[in-house]
């Protein structure tokens, strides 16, 4: 099933939501309220090939834990997503075994097209 990875409290992933199309069915993934787990968080990596293309350096943890002064592996990226929810670049949706990461307008209009042709 198609599934969006989101943060209810999060007014851009909100915004987003209330963009999408009307008909289309989605299952909604509260990753603060129900954690990633790694089998989940494996079939991301799978989808978008790294971990670091999943992980969001505007989590304020990374600044607060100074990670950017640091170097990271894609190992560390799997442990610290799947540590704190806000690690997770958002939204992530799964669409057809198509990942979109993230709400970059591009990825976004991106994912728009692809939802008006499921």
């Amino acid at each position: 099933m198609d599934t969006i990875y989101y943060l209810a409290s999060c007014d851009t992933c909100r915004k987003i939501i209330k963009s999408l199309p009307k008909d289309v069915e989605l299952v909604f993934h509260d990753i603060r309220q129900d954690p990633l787990t790694e089998e989940i968080l494996e079939k991301m990596h799978s989808l978008s090939g790294s971990y670091e293309a999943l992980f969001s350096k505007r989590a304020q943890l990374y600044k607060q834990r100074n990670l950017k002064n640091q170097t990271l592996t894609e190992n560390d990226y799997k442990a610290l997503i799947l540590e704190h929810y806000t690690f997770l670049s958002r939204p992530v949706f799964i669409i057809k075994n198509e990942i979109f990461i993230g709400n970059s307008q591009p990825n976004i209009l991106k994912l728009m097209k692809t939802l008006e042709n499921v």
